[in-house]
């Protein structure tokens, strides 16, 4: 059966594209991360991210600052798609959205259940997060066995994910935070709306406050990085898809290169360097890594799927024509892939225990390795010899 046709928008193709071989680039970086964290040299490669540079250590600045521009960039692909993507249409945006949202709550729940009551219940937001680099770069890694539409809801999915996982932070891992600092922060952005309001088109305004608004929450004790999505809505957009010069657009495709090929990079060799223990496996099958591990390999495609099912059943939605339940599930399978977000929430769950970061960590590639494999045998074998041709490059 012939697929219809898809037209997708230049910044589509190009992200979908960067996503690929930046998921390569995500993975060479882990295992060597892991290869030089268990090496004679490890105890050099672990002090190299505590060098300490104007008061924050160098895993500090990237875990708070250079994340504070992934999550500007995760802020303008939200932004875009809610104005003219796949979230701009509410009768196309509710399956991805229900998705995300049962993929979000079954995993917290799987989690919870194996650690309620104990110190370890705090992680129940490390399962709930899907990298969009990875899921990504694994489906491109099919071609054209997959349609172009189960692209576009993955993105869609993780997008949303995203969204909560930022929620998520906000709510439930700011331990504390001082007033004055933080009010500092909000009047700083304010003025940026005003700059939006009275079509300030130059983007270095914008960048100079975001930063200043970054420090200021820095201060405050809220994550800074949440100073990136704030600054992201701030920044004039066009809502017209045809319009590639509004400040927004400019400045994402800007991004898309340094935060695949440096930014992410970076984190993965800041944060997977884990040197494994004795008792690994004892770590690893433990409550905490057992709730991880269920709940990204089981949690996340039991939640999409049955929240799919039931959006479909209740009519509030229906599958696009050239989807089917099968690739459903391996989209539920690769959202499962956690890592970039999953690893984030963990360093934020349990401050000041770098065993248990670790062992959040161990269970996060775990789990995240076994979904990916998962989703790509599955689709590889459901999908069916081709599904249409690859988007152009471009």
């Amino acid at each position: 059966m012939t697929q219809p046709t898809t037209l997708l928008s230049k910044t589509f193709q190009a992200f979908f594209h960067s996503e690929k071989t930046g998921a390569i680039l995500l993975l060479a970086c882990t295992l060597l991360s892991l290869a030089l964290a268990n090496s004679p040299v490890r105890d050099a490669y672990s002090g190299l991210w505590q060098q300490v540079w104007f008061g924050l250590s160098l895993e500090h600045w990237i875990n708070d600052g250079l994340m504070a521009v992934f999550f500007l960039f995760v802020g303008l692909e939200l932004e875009r798609e809610l104005y003219n993507g796949e979230l701009a249409d509410l009768r196309k945006a509710v399956l991805p959205m229900v998705a995300a949202i049962g993929g979000i709550v079954v995993p917290a729940a799987i989690h919870y259940a194996f650690n309620a009551g104990s110190p370890t219940q705090a992680g129940a937001g490390i399962p709930m997060a899907t990298d969009i680099a990875f899921a990504l770069g694994v489906l491109a890694l099919l071609g054209p066995r997959v349609p172009l539409s189960l692209r576009i809801f993955l993105t869609a999915l993780a997008v949303v994910d995203d969204l909560a996982a930022i929620l998520v932070i906000a709510v439930f891992y700011t331990t504390r935070f001082e007033a004055a600092w933080l009010l500092a922060a909000l009047v700083v952005l304010a003025g940026l709306v005003l700059l939006n309001r009275r079509r300030v088109l130059a983007l270095w305004p914008y960048l100079l406050g975001g930063a200043l608004m970054w420090w200021l929450m820095l201060r405050s004790g809220v994550h800074p990085t949440l100073a990136g999505v704030a600054l992201a809505f701030a920044i004039p957009f066009s809502a017209r898809a045809e319009d590639e010069h509004s400040p927004s657009h400019r400045l994402e495709n800007a991004l898309h290169r340094p935060v695949a090929f440096l930014i992410l990079p970076a984190f993965a060799l800041a944060n997977t360097g884990i040197t494994l223990p004795e008792a690994w496996s004892a770590d690893l099958l433990g409550d905490n890594g057992l709730g991880i591990i269920a709940g990204l390999v089981l949690g996340k495609p039991l939640g999409i799927v049955l929240a799919c099912v039931a959006a479909v059943m209740l009519g509030l939605a229906k599958l696009p024509g050239e989807l089917r339940w099968s690739h459903l599930v391996g989209a539920g399978l690769l959202g499962g892939i956690g890592f970039t977000m999953s690893i984030f929430i963990a360093n934020l769950a349990f401050p000041g225990q770098p065993a248990l970061v670790d062992a959040s960590r161990m269970a996060i590639l775990a789990g995240s390795l076994l979904a990916g494999l998962l989703g790509y045998a599955w689709l590889r074998v459901s999908a069916g010899p081709t599904a249409g041709p690859e988007p152009p490059q471009t």
